[in-house]
């Protein structure tokens, strides 16, 4: 609902003005009002909230005092809804606190504080009309329940009860409820026991449970009825109900359940005939039902041997398996002969799943039973059968993980009706000690997976025997591992004998080892003073080995390995040195050698000296100008005369048009070219530049050649500088005057060219082109031309 407030302020108060600002605050929140003078001088400011979001709230009238505002006054609103009527009463007249107990449903919150109080009356009509007024309950608060104590009540007489709830908004009430206390009792549970068996009470059948039960004490005087529910344990099924068990009986014989079952038990009553509530229930008992007898199939297996002419020693086993989920707990088994009277003493009497006995050696039968409390099981004829059936073929075994095996078989012809298998520790454990053994129903089968008693590391022997209608046939062994062990070492190597050359070993192999992998191979590994290994690999039936192409004198080191299916060991390393070479046969060997040495060398001297382009550097072919085509037409000098060269600079030297130059190595001296005085060696560098083979002013004697009007060519090479000799260039010069300025025809002197790129390098041959150009070598710069040595030109008839 909207609410309305004011704040009032007296003219006295000097400190305000009277345009003072008033202001209201509700919560945090600013709000506007309305400012009114009154007759008496007072000011007034109002303000209307039209709702509040809030149940609770603070409304401030304030003064704006500067910068701040100052509250003159405040008070809490609080807003909320009138109380809604209460709901669901119900009340149980309880006998332990001999009080009337009445509940009720509060509605929703309102927001505000609320009082609710239960309210009664007595009546001896329909609660129209009120006798006796009932003192009001009022309840803790939070509680939503209240007790009318016994003094109060008329147990047998009708009372009209409501509660009353109110708050500051307004009242509401409850629809009456109009009751007796003893219609509305509500009694305890009552305490249920196990009825034993007594000479007075036959002990239950099997499926049954004798129950009994003692009522609430201060509820003996009234007259009940109660229900009994049952689960099987652990508790996954439903209740199941059973009832009405009237309260003068006080015991019930439950049937119906499932033998050998634990079940829980609860029981509950009420008032009866008359109006009552049921107690709660009772806690639970846990009783078993009595079992039955077995049900189960034996399966058996036996051994036999013959002790004297006249008694077996028979070993019996046997397994048991339910052939009724709720077959009976076994306690023990007989066995007996097949005709042998109760009275007789059986022949076993264990609870054990095996037994030994004697029997007549024409005996060939006996019977085994399985018995507890309730009775025996069908007996089950064990019969000594002969091995007369046809064997198996192809047992073998896998291994599938460390803890079980894999045993197949082929099933032979006529099929078998089942197989027993049969596995325990081989050798060297003793014979027949601690085997598992089980049978298999399926004469089709081709295998099975055995998991019991099997662990890794362990040799198993297994046995399976193929069972026939009248029959069995022969017991088919094989042995396997689940898991193997890799060998623990290998076995020691020791040197037998030893050459120059070779060296023969030899190891003993070792006996199998219990839980080892049998050898798959062997690996001979050795290696020399320069690392180098070398290996070979032998079958495990190998015991020895001899190395092959071992250097004399030399130092091995040899170790073997011994490899198995899941792994491999070394054995100690063995070091061994062969023998050294004898003093003659190392003579033997070093002629040996010194010979193809000398014959290595004489055969590389002779195709390097025979080569043609290996002669010249060895023997140069000097020109001789004597008896050269040259001499017909240079004219002869005289002895007493001085020849003059011309100067380089002369305006009549030959112009040299084309420079062609060829890089050699570095020249190095050589016999013929030994420095003497004659020829040119003694020359200056620069005057060796131009020096003719031969007197240009001697007569000729031989017939001159045609004359020729071609480019003439020089043929020479660089030197190196004085302080910096190196390696030269051979070049070709190309002029168009006479090469010896005119004093004689111009032959055609590069008809046969030769060059070499050192002065120990191989003369090659140079053909000219066409346009007589005999520009030879890789053309390189040269930086300082200080001289040309005409170095050899074979011309026509000479050179």
């Amino acid at each position: 609902d909207p609410i309305t407030a004011s704040c009032t302020i007296s003219p006295n108060c000097s400190h305000l003005d009277p345009e003072s600002q008033i202001l209201w605050k509700l919560g945090t929140e600013l709000q506007p009002g309305k400012r009114q003078r009154l007759a008496d001088g007072r000011q007034e400011f109002t303000i209307t909230v039209a709702h509040l979001n809030s149940p609770r709230v603070l409304l401030s009238c304030c003064l704006r005092w500067g910068t701040s505002l100052q509250i003159l006054d405040q008070a809490e609103v609080q807003a909320g809804y009138p109380p809604t009527a209460p709901h669901n009463l119900s009340c149980l007249m309880n006998l332990t606190t001999n009080s009337l107990i009445c509940q009720w449903e509060p509605g929703p919150n309102n927001h505000l504080s609320t009082n609710f109080t239960l309210k009664s009356f007595k009546s001896r009509g329909n609660c129209q009309t009120q006798e006796d007024s009932i003192p009001d309950c009022v309840p803790n608060d939070g509680q939503n329940h209240c007790s009318i104590p016994r003094r109060h009540l008329q147990l047998y007489q009708n009372m009209g009860i409501w509660v009353q709830a109110e708050n500051a908004l307004g009242t509401s009430k409850s629809p009456q409820l109009c009751l007796v206390p003893m219609d509305v009792v509500k009694l305890e549970p009552p305490t249920l026991w196990a009825l034993d068996p007594s000479p007075e009470v036959a002990p239950p059948q099997p499926g049954c449970l004798l129950l009994r039960w003692e009522p609430w004490r201060p509820s003996l005087y009234i007259e009940q009825k109660c229900e009994l529910r049952h689960q099987p344990q652990p508790g996954e099924a439903s209740w199941a109900l059973v009832g009405p068990l009237l309260s003068q009986t006080l015991q019930y014989e439950l049937c119906g359940l499932l033998p050998s079952t634990a079940y829980a038990l609860q029981l509950r009553c009420t008032r009866w005939p008359l109006p009552g509530h049921w107690s709660d229930w009772s806690p639970s008992l846990t009783l078993t039902t009595a079992q039955q007898a077995p049900i189960v199939r034996l399966d058996t297996w036996w051994r036999q041997r013959q002790l004297d002419p006249r008694t077996a020693d028979v070993q019996l086993f046997w397994k048991p398996t339910p052939l009724d989920k709720y077959s009976g707990q076994i306690q023990g088994y007989l066995v007996r002969a097949p005709d042998q009277a109760e009275t007789v003493p059986p022949l076993c009497n264990t609870t054990e799943l095996s037994c030994t006995f004697h029997l007549p050696l024409e005996a060939q039968e006996v019977v085994l039973v399985a018995y507890n409390t309730a009775g025996t099981s069908h007996p089950t004829p064990v019969v000594f059968l002969e091995s007369r059936g046809p064997p198996l073929a192809r047992l073998h075994t896998v291994a599938r993980d460390p803890y079980s095996l894999w045993v197949g078989w082929e099933p032979p012809s006529p099929r078998p009706q089942g197989y027993v298998i049969e596995w325990g520790l081989g050798p060297p454990s003793p014979s027949g000690s601690n085997k598992s053994w089980k049978m298999e129903h399926n004469g089709s089968m081709s295998g099975t997976l055995l998991q019991e008693n099997i662990r890794p590391f362990q040799l198993y022997e297994i046995t399976v025997t193929p069972l026939y209608q009248d029959t069995v046939g022969p017991s088919q062994h094989i042995y396997a591992y689940s898991q193997e062990m890799a060998p623990s070492h290998a076995p020691e190597l020791h040197l037998k004998h030893i050459g120059k050359t070779w060296a023969q070993l030899e190891w003993a192999p070792q006996a199998p080892e219990l839980g080892k992998s049998p050898l798959t191979h062997y690996t001979v590994f050795w290696t020399n003073a320069q690392d180098q290994s070398f290996s070979t690999v032998l079958n495990a039936s190998s015991h020895g080995l001899v190395l092959h192409g071992l250097e004399p004198a030399s130092l091995y080191h040899v170790h073997l390995m011994a490899t198995s299916r899941v792994g491999a060991a070394n054995s100690t390393s063995l070091t061994l040195m062969t023998l050294a070479l004898e003093e003659s046969e190392l003579h033997v060997l070093l002629g040996l050698f010194a010979f193809l040495l000398l014959f290595t060398c004489l055969c590389g001297a002779a195709r390097f000296c025979c080569r043609p382009s290996r002669k010249n550097p060895l023997w140069p072919s000097v020109p001789d100008p004597a008896h050269s085509s040259l001499g017909s037409w240079v004219p002869t000098i005289m002895v007493e005369e001085t020849f003059q060269l011309p100067s380089l600079r002369d305006p009549g030297m030959p112009p040299i048009t084309k420079i062609t130059v060829l890089e050699e190595e570095e020249k190095k001296p050589v016999p013929w070219e030994s420095n003497d005085s004659s020829g040119s060696c003694g020359l200056p560098t620069l005057v060796q530049a131009y020096v003719l083979q031969g007197d240009p002013r001697a007569p000729s004697t031989q017939p001159q050649p045609p004359s020729i009007t071609s480019d003439q060519v020089l043929y020479g090479k660089v030197l190196g500088s004085p302080t910096s000799p190196g390696p030269g260039h051979y070049l070709r010069c190309d002029s168009t005057q006479p090469l010896l300025g005119g004093l004689s025809p111009s032959p055609k002197f590069y008809e046969n060219l030769w060059f070499q790129t050192s002065p120990l390098g191989t003369p090659e041959p140079l053909v000219p082109n066409q346009e007589d150009d005999c520009v030879f070598g890789p053309l390189l710069d040269f930086p300082l031309l200080q001289g040309l040595q005409v170095h050899g030109v074979e011309g026509l008839g000479g050179v």
